[in-house]
């Protein structure tokens, strides 16, 4: 198993918890942190990048993966719904082929949405990385303090 796919596993253990996002990143960023180096990460970025952002319906996905996965699961209610009140075999094909679309496309986003989590733990810790590199004190802070004196 590879860096990226363990990463993806972990973020997939955070996503199953009930809490806001940005507790999911905390906690997160904190085993990443722990488990990879610095150097590697880039890789697993450019990687991640890749995978989230391909496509327009994988952006629209990550986004609203319930909303697009409904009108499925909607088709598959009815085709169980008709072929059991009218007796219609052929019905239940519609349930199944229903409820698979809606069933790969839930685990598509879920895979989607792990991938996004572990994309902003990442830039998290980028961002500390700078700042614990250019501390507050730094020359660049300087000179805006002075102007707005």
């Amino acid at each position: 198993m590879s860096q990226t796919e363990r990463l993806v596993m972990l973020a997939e253990d955070q996503l199953t918890e009930y809490s806001t996002d940005a507790r999911k990143i905390e906690k997160l960023r904190q085993k990443i942190a722990l488990s990879v180096p610095i150097k590697q990460l880039e890789s697993i970025k450019q990687e991640l990048e890749k995978q989230v952002h391909g496509n327009f319906f994988d952006d629209i996905l990550l986004e609203q993966r319930q909303a697009v996965a409904l009108p499925f699961w909607g088709i598959a209610g009815l085709g169980l719904l008709f072929g059991i009140s009218f007796t219609q075999p052929l019905d239940f094909l519609a349930t199944g082929i229903g409820g698979a679309l809606a069933i790969i496309i839930q685990r598509r986003g879920w895979k989607l949405q792990a991938k996004d989590l572990v994309l902003q733990a990442i830039a998290q810790i980028e961002e500390r990385t700078q700042a614990a590199k250019n501390p507050k004190g730094d020359e660049k802070a300087a000179p805006s303090e002075e102007a707005s004196t």
